[in-house]
């Protein structure tokens, strides 16, 4: 049986979701001809300095280059997840925002909880908007932070895993590693996502291992997936650390197989961790967590955070970020020539995240931990 959210809150609230999403044609070419950047330079040159909360501290960086290039005073503050929604829950209800910018890495929550509030608004620059994609537009993604399907790739084989479900085998039992669902709600909503937009995929990838089709009369062939990977006793991390420690140590005879955030891929070298990208599993490599850029309601400085988001659209801007494997909204900006991954080359082969069912997500959020916690052996 599909996981299901039954409140009527909670369908008033994704219909208010979807509504915004529906958004104003932000991108479309007669706003484009409009917008003056010049103009918003000056307008935003006029305000008051802005503070930025990220989930990296690598926001700090890009505030700098944000100071540098517009002379308009910028902070950048790291905070992480549930913190940061609780900040801007907080300020917003006290009538006194501190931070003008929000890179929200908890797609969920801010979909459910803050935009539907009009806590924070969205706003996708529209000189820019021929280069971001419809899934990056509304609200506006300013990186994707993907975590890959990784392996040790000390002896320079290929990965051992081609499918999605061999991971849920015997042969891969206590072997497979990521960070725990029941901490890390990205993960939890990926289940989500993929039940709800890619569960014909995922049955698909079991019918090409397999040689038969999945019975999914009873349950979604994504929660069928869960189930057994929960019970194939996978190692839970506290941080994507704690995983590409497990697969990427050399010296091994058997190494771990899991996901890893692609800014762990840093680590790499010839003294350091051996890993890769299992590129060509089926039907994904991984899942990669937006970063919504939003505006909080009540700034004093909308003209600089509108600035500041286009800065952070573009390679300058984002260029801290992307050293570590993050992806930008943008498709016009390149890989960082110093990543190590090489995720962006494969980019197409992540699950994409739909922002339109975003709140669902969230609403979804206990009953896939409860899941989890359910199957989940040590």
């Amino acid at each position: 049986m599909r996981l299901k959210a039954e409140h009527t809150s909670r369908r008033m609230r994704r219909g208010l979701v979807a509504v915004m999403l529906a958004g104003v044609g932000l991108g479309s070419p007669a706003l484009a001809e409009d917008f003056d950047l010049d103009a918003l330079i000056k307008a935003a040159q006029a305000e008051d300095g802005i503070t930025i909360y990220s989930s990296t501290s690598k926001i700090k960086k890009a505030a700098a280059a944000f100071t540098e290039t517009y002379g308009i005073p910028a902070t950048g503050t790291k905070a992480k997840g549930a913190a940061q929604i609780e900040l801007v829950v907080r300020e917003a209800q006290a009538g006194n925002v501190v931070g003008d910018v929000i890179i929200s890495s908890d797609a969920g929550a801010a979909l459910a909880q803050l935009l539907p509030e009009g806590m924070v608004t969205s706003w996708t620059p529209p000189d820019l908007a021929d280069t971001i994609d419809e899934f990056s537009k509304d609200p506006l993604v300013v990186w994707r932070d993907p975590s890959l399907w990784t392996y040790n790739n000390e002896d320079g084989g290929d990965c051992p895993v081609d499918n999605i479900w061999q991971v849920t085998e015997a042969e891969w039992n206590r072997r497979i590693t990521l960070e725990d669902p029941l901490n890390k709600p990205s993960f939890s909503d990926w289940f989500n996502q993929m039940e709800t937009h890619f569960d014909d995929k995922m049955a698909e990838a079991y019918k090409a291992h397999y040689g038969e089709a999945l019975d999914t009369s009873a349950q979604s062939a994504t929660a069928t997936w869960v189930e057994r990977l929960a019970a194939n006793a996978p190692l839970l991390t506290d941080s994507s650390s704690g995983a590409a420690e497990a697969i990427g140590t050399r010296g091994q005879d058997k190494p771990f197989f899991g996901l890893v955030a692609s800014a762990k891929y840093r680590d790499v070298s010839e003294e350091g961790l051996a890993m890769a990208i299992c590129k060509d599993m089926a039907p994904y490599m991984g899942f990669a967590k937006p970063g919504f850029g939003l505006i909080a309601a009540g700034t004093d400085s909308p003209n600089a955070a509108k600035l500041f988001l286009h800065f952070m659209m573009t390679e300058a801007g984002v260029l801290p970020m992307t050293e570590d494997g993050k992806m930008s909204g943008n498709s016009a900006v390149p890989a960082h020539p110093d990543e190590i991954s090489g995720v962006v080359d494969y980019a197409d082969r992540l699950t994409p995240h739909i922002a339109a069912t975003g709140a669902e997500d969230f609403d979804k959020r206990q009953d896939w931990q409860d899941f989890w916690r359910i199957h989940y052996k040590r």
